[in-house]
């Protein structure tokens, strides 16, 4: 069974940006299916030049993952599918204290447009990693920072 274990925080400054490798990865993902909280999401991710299929189950720091590739031309087909637009994001890769963690800032739409957030994909619900200075509060079990969560509602207050 599929497993993601991943910590999730607010960027409080820019400081990430001197440590980030290589160029962003353009990011547009949407949402087929999106009940909340309570029940799993069906995603549509364009990453570049490659698209997945992923369905997420509810939950934090621990939850079920099943991603997929699938052909990019389909991707774009099911994206014109989803009941809400896409979010679109730069997606940079900044290793720190032995952990590469992903700093995606928000584009589109327009009420997410300049949220930062950072995550770091563990191998254990107990590994600690150090955190980096440029961090924030930590949000990995606040349900309103989960991307559908964000597409459907907006950046919390």
């Amino acid at each position: 069974m599929g497993i993601e274990i991943e910590r999730k925080f607010l960027v409080a400054g820019d400081g990430w940006s001197q440590a980030a490798e290589g160029p962003p990865v353009p990011i547009r993902q949407g949402y087929l299916a999106n009940p909340g909280a309570a029940g799993a999401t069906i995603r549509i991710r364009r990453a570049g030049a490659e698209a997945f299929l992923t369905i997420k189950g509810p939950g934090g720091l621990v939850r079920a993952e099943f991603e997929y590739p699938i052909p990019p031309e389909e991707a774009e087909a099911m994206l014109a599918l989803c009941t809400t637009p896409p979010l679109a994001k730069a997606r940079w890769s900044v290793p720190h204290a032995g952990h590469l963690w992903t700093v995606d800032v928000f584009e589109a739409p327009a009420n997410l447009a300049g949220l930062v957030l950072a995550e770091v994909e563990l191998d254990s619900a107990e590994t600690d990693p150090a955190l980096p200075s440029w961090l924030g509060r930590e949000v990995t079990d606040d349900g309103r920072y989960a991307n559908a969560a964000l597409i459907r509602d907006g950046v919390p207050d």
